[in-house]
């Protein structure tokens, strides 16, 4: 592999930068329960999220019970439930400090890019990983389309005056991997997270890194 050298790097946030698996699907499930639906065992949710919280909540109701009104009454239950307990599990990925570490040193920016609601997002962000400078962090904001339409991902690299090419994209899910192609961004596809690595191979990673310290390694220009 020919050395790899990127200005900046986006990252997606859950199951990537955090994990927050177990904090979101126990508070939708909360809300299920509260409703009166069944709830899910936690590896379910790792096919629900991704696509932002309305779709997360639709996919988690029965599909008896999938209207628009349910949907709502529920994603509102779920975001007043998540909003009070967002961080009870929730903590970076083991190797995440590390890797931001190295990647400030060696001067490259950086940012977030996830379909999570944008007030969350930041939270999330400036809670957990404050302690490295993000430029720009964008969750999902309703002018901007959610990934995997590129336009939150070409609106980033614009404002850092980055070129797309120079920008690489590191996200665990096919949606990120799609996002990254249609900007223009290498793709390398964190397999850590909530989806498995077919996934993002069929959806055009060109990096699989099983761990956060692989990319430290790769930056350095050494074998994985």
């Amino acid at each position: 592999m020919k050395p790899m050298t990127f200005k900046a790097v986006i990252f997606d946030l859950d199951g990537t930068l955090l994990d927050t698996l177990s904090d979101i699907g126990n508070a939708v499930n909360r809300v299920l329960s509260r409703h009166g639906f069944p709830t899910h065992a936690m590896d379910a949710f790792r096919r629900f999220i991704g696509d932002g919280a309305t779709t997360l909540m639709a996919r988690a109701l029965p599909e008896t019970h999938r209207d628009e009104a349910t949907i709502l009454a529920c994603y509102e239950a779920f975001r007043e439930d998540y909003g009070q307990n967002w961080n009870v599990h929730t903590c970076p990925y083991d190797g995440i400090a590390g890797l931001l570490d190295f990647i400030c040193e060696q001067g490259i920016r950086l940012s977030v890019l996830s379909n999570k609601p944008h007030d969350m997002t930041v939270k999330c962000v400036d809670a957990l990983l404050g302690s490295w400078p993000f430029e720009i962090v964008f969750g999902h904001r309703p002018e901007v389309p959610k990934k995997p339409d590129p336009a939150g991902a070409l609106e980033i690299a614009e404002r850092m005056g980055v070129s797309p090419s120079d920008c690489m994209f590191v996200g665990d899910s096919g949606i990120d991997m799609i996002t990254a192609r249609l900007a223009g961004m290498p793709a390398a596809g964190a397999c850590w997270g909530f989806r498995p690595k077919e996934e993002l191979a069929e959806n055009g990673a060109d990096l699989l890194l099983r761990h956060p310290s692989d990319l430290t390694a790769l930056l350095r220009n050494k074998k994985v």
